[in-house]
């Protein structure tokens, strides 16, 4: 049983389609595309995020959230998510460049 479970593991590691997997959008991360634009050419007063810090946008979620940071409509969105969405959403947008 041990031996399967270690063959199961190693195919997930080996296995091309696994790695590529990982950057998938996770869920709730098709929500800020809406608005911010993931093409760097693209004009718009919306602030792009692709590529920023990680910890900024962890950051910048929760101080919508508390209304400690103004807006129009983040605070609104940033309600509808927990800190443990909200983390791999920006940890995947930091890795967008």
């Amino acid at each position: 049983m041990k031996a399967l479970s270690a063959i199961a593991v190693a195919a997930l590691v080996f296995v091309p389609g696994a790695v590529t997997a990982a950057s998938d959008p996770p869920p709730g991360a098709a929500a800020c595309s809406g608005c911010h634009a993931a093409n760097a050419a693209a004009e718009t007063p919306v602030p792009k995020i692709h590529g920023r810090g990680a910890a900024d946008i962890v950051t910048a979620m929760a101080e919508f959230r508390s209304g400690a940071k103004p807006s129009t409509v983040m605070s609104r969105i940033a309600k509808g998510f927990t800190d443990d969405e909200v983390k791999p959403i920006a940890a995947w947008l930091e890795q967008q460049k």
